[in-house]
């Protein structure tokens, strides 16, 4: 039976080559996702090690690394590594050397005034020489390292970003006006947040601790211990000599490479499982075509497996045949996939740090065996699963029935057993749909839709004679006797035409379903944008960190300014009594239970000019009393009712009381507890800036008043001024990024739907040899042949198309009910465009894929076609 696999297989090579492809397509995928994700975390992973090759041992000031980037939102409460701690842990016996560290955020601006980079990535430090003049971490490209508070050093890429060159003025700013320094050099850095994007700016040390933290302050102490010394033992001694107190931290430099690299690990392992998903959804469509290949193949070579069976072939010796078949289709499929897929990590790391300039760590290819042997098992195991069905029909034709007939149609019992277990599936999956959506539970939702895609596949062949039945008028009416052949061909075979659609459907459904997605979120926060924001502007640090304590002054008197408001986050720690004395909003003592609450300060006298303040219940003017408002999310959760006070202790060690005044109506820019600033502001952490500052103009949000904000607030490139038409451009432009990745990631899916179109036309084309024959004889010309063959994928196509849709729109809705808590008002958009393009799109597949099949049925040779078997 093998000998007999072998030769079926090198007998229809013709007729598998589609399947083949489909296969090596989806194996490639999980190939190249496994590659590319090991070289990258290998490359990552040998980049971190550089990075702790000369320290032995670190000394970490958490406070002061939250105040480098934060700029002063954390109050000093423990003690901290100075100028005499290096010096103290430099005496220590087998320590060759103590570098002092600082580090925070510094935004580049470009000659135009823009900034370099992304916001998040936007790093400053300091520049710490050696003997030799140099810093080791910062190799120097040209030029020279900063040594004083004029002077800047950059790494290269942001300075030939900038068109800067050594001896020219930079603009650079943390969060207050910009400085103009001195360029005095270029430097090398494996930081990953300056390769993956960002910029390096390196400043004296004295320079960078008046920025960040305090003069004569590290956040940070990297030890270099002399040969021979174990880090263990250093580490032991460096604890002993520097302070104590819970925000200093000291570990070995091992310690940290290898933190990094468990990180680094589930960073890429996260990555991974997500590109998996969409490599199972393209496997998954491959299994339909692989199914129904082997159904076509197994239907056309009925006599020949009747004979068999007449001659001695037992049942699972026919079923084992089929299956070696696909088994040796997988296999050889898997190989190329495997191969494919190695050049698809290359050629992604190529692009990568070529056009798309993501500037990932080089390093060589990884191909680990176990990357070898999933992406064997994969395509092999989904060849073999695809083909069980087909080779299980094999082994039941009887003999006689079978040399009686070239195809036997499905018995009525199996029919009625298939679309019982369909109706099953979608009846379930349509409830639990429906239950998900009403009780916002996204696993049920999840669940509903997998079911309900499974019922509605299993449905597919009865769905196909009415909703093509659809398209018959039309196509009678526009194209005649081909039109009226093509839809009778569509629906002779409802399970080979529902097999086909259904890859199509499965891309469809979710290209569909992401669409209706991120139309509704779109809507949904351009809705709340403009009902709960009435500033013209907003002003925010780019790196989502806090604004100068300046910035709200230079604000206030800027031109053009008739209102403004800052927005600032206080922590503070909470007991509450109620109104009638007991303690506790629950009614329980709360003393010894404490909970930290982030309080929203906002300026009493102007938040209602600038954001919608509606109140549910108490006074609406509880701000202006010295009141709290609590937001309607806040109080459910917490259960704070009017009248409730609540005891706090503010970051500076202030202990206060605080009544709740009102409920806010539910608010995307008034969230959780609002105070005065007036009240709360003065007790925030010293050097405490706003989040953000609202501003209201005297003639609207004009370009006049933008350019005013920027030049108050020093033209910090750093600082954003976003008009409600900005922060809604932005919003889409995530959303829209979002979705086109997606789409990327899909597209393989796509393809492998495309493929399976050809592969049933061909086979389709081939089987119906006699049939085309006998068209041609009694009248119909090439073209009639060659349109009937299209309008038959088109149709397939078509149905494949509308059904996901319908689909993509259920699951889609049934999705956004669990996003109703999360956006305020949001109902389910179908952009109608979009949709009928996808339709649209689906008919251009079903065109497209018919090319070849048409032409190879248009040039049959008549005598021939109607003598074949």
């Amino acid at each position: 039976m093998f000998r007999t696999a072998l030769r079926n297989v090198l007998a229809h090579k013709g007729r598998l080559l589609m399947t083949t492809l489909a296969v090596m397509l989806g194996t490639a995928f999980v190939a190249g996702t496994l590659v590319f994700t090991d070289t990258l975390g290998s490359a990552l992973r040998s980049q971190n090690s550089k990075s702790y090759t000369d320290i032995a041992v670190t000394v970490s000031d958490r406070e002061a690394v939250g105040r480098g980037y934060d700029h002063g939102t954390k109050a000093h409460t423990g003690p901290t590594l100075t100028e005499d701690t290096r010096k103290a842990v430099a005496a220590l016996p087998g320590v060759a050397d103590v570098r002092g560290v600082v580090s925070g955020f510094a935004g580049i601006a470009d000659k135009k005034g823009a900034l370099i980079g992304n916001g998040f990535s936007t790093t400053g430090t300091n520049y710490v020489p050696g003997a030799d003049g140099t810093d080791p971490r910062y190799p120097l490209v040209e030029g020279r390292g900063p040594k004083s508070a004029g002077e800047i050093a950059l790494d290269a890429r942001t300075a030939e970003k900038g068109g800067y060159k050594v001896g020219d003025t930079v603009r650079v700013a943390v969060n207050g006006p910009v400085m103009e320094l001195k360029l005095t050099g270029t430097l090398r850095t494996n930081d990953p947040r300056v390769v993956a994007g960002g910029s390096l700016a390196a400043f004296d040390s004295a320079t960078a601790q008046q920025l960040y933290l305090s003069p004569g302050r590290f956040g940070e102490l990297d030890v270099k211990a002399k040969p021979g010394t174990d880090d263990s033992a250093l580490l032991a001694a460096v604890k002993q000599t520097v302070p104590h107190g819970n925000n200093l931290d000291a570990r070995t430099g091992r310690e940290l490479a290898d933190e990094q690299d468990r990180m680094i690990q589930q960073g890429t392992k996260g990555m991974s499982t997500a590109l998996l998903v969409f490599a199972g959804i393209a496997l998954f469509v491959g299994i339909f075509i692989i199914a129904n290949t082997f159904t076509m193949l197994v239907a056309q070579r009925t006599k020949e497996l009747a004979l068999l069976r007449a001659i001695g072939a037992s049942r699972k010796q026919i079923t084992r045949s089929v299956k070696i078949e696909a088994a040796l289709v997988g296999l050889t499929a898997s190989v190329a996939g495997l191969v494919a897929g190695i050049g698809i990590a290359a050629g992604l790391q190529a692009l990568l740090n070529g056009p798309l300039e993501a500037n990932l760590p080089d390093g060589p290819l990884v191909i680990a065996p176990s990357t070898v042997i999933a992406a064997l098992a994969v395509g092999v195991l989904v060849t073999l699963v695809a083909a069980w069905l087909p080779a299980r029909r094999a082994s039941r034709i009887a003999p006689v029935a079978a040399m009686s007939s070239a195809e036997q149609p499905a018995t009525q019992k199996s029919l009625v057993v298939r679309n019982t277990i369909g109706l099953v599936f979608a009846l379930a999956g349509a409830a639990a749909l429906a239950a998900g959506a009403a009780s916002k539970e996204v696993k049920l939702v999840g669940a509903g839709a997998g079911a309900l895609l499974i019922g509605v596949f299993v449905l597919t062949p009865l769905l196909s004679r009415p909703l093509i039945a659809l398209f018959a008028p039309l196509l009678r009416g526009l194209y005649g006797t081909p039109g009226r052949l093509a839809k009778e061909n569509a629906i002779r075979n409802p399970r080979r035409t529902a097999a086909t659609a259904s890859a199509l459907t499965i891309g469809v459904t979710l290209i569909t379903a992401l669409t209706v997605v991120g139309a509704s979120v779109n809507k949904a926060v351009d809705k709340e944008t403009a009902s709960d924001l009435k500033a013209d502007f907003t002003v925010t640090m780019q790196n989502f960190s806090m604004l100068s304590p300046e910035v709200a002054a230079q604000i206030a008197k800027a031109p053009g300014v008739s209102a403004m408001s800052v927005e600032r986050t206080i922590p503070v720690t909470t007991g509450s009594h109620g109104a009638d004395g007991s303690h506790g909003a629950d009614g329980s003592d709360d003393s010894d239970g404490a909970d930290t609450e982030w309080m929203t300060a906002v300026d009493a006298a102007t938040i209602d000019q600038l954001a919608t303040v509606k109140v549910k219940e108490g006074a609406a003017d509880a701000l202006k009393q010295g009141k709290l408002l609590v937001g309607s999310g806040s109080a459910g959760r917490t259960r704070y009712k009017v009248g409730d006070t609540l005891a706090v202790t503010y970051p500076d060690g202030t202990k206060g009381s605080l009544t709740v005044g009102g409920v806010l109506e539910s608010n995307s820019s008034l969230a959780g507890i609002v105070a005065p600033d007036a009240v709360v502001g003065p007790h925030a952490a010293p050097g405490t800036g706003p989040n953000r500052v609202l501003v209201k103009g005297t003639d609207g949000p004009t370009e006049k008043l933008k350019q005013a904000l920027r030049d108050a607030t020093g033209g910090n490139p750093l600082i954003a001024v976003k008009s409600e038409k900005d922060i809604k451009a932005e919003n889409r432009q995530i959303v829209t990024g979002i979705l086109n990745m997606m789409y990327g990631l899909l597209g393989m899916s796509v393809v492998i739907a495309v493929l399976g179109v050809v592969n049933t036309m061909a086979m389709s084309v081939f089987e119906r040899r006699r049939e085309i024959g006998m068209l041609r004889a009694i009248g119909l010309d090439r073209l009639g042949i060659r349109r009937m063959v299209r309008l038959e994928s088109l149709l397939i196509a078509l149905f494949g198309g509308l059904v996901g849709v319908v689909l993509g729109i259920v699951v889609a809705w049934a999705g956004l009910r669990t996003l109703a808590d999360t956006f305020k008002g949001i109902t389910t958009e179908v952009p109608p465009l979009q949709i009928l393009g996808f339709l649209l799109a689906a008919a251009v597949v079903g065109l497209v894929a018919a090319l070849w099949p048409a032409y190879k049925a248009a040039k049959m040779d008549i005598l021939g076609a109607i003598k074949s078997e």
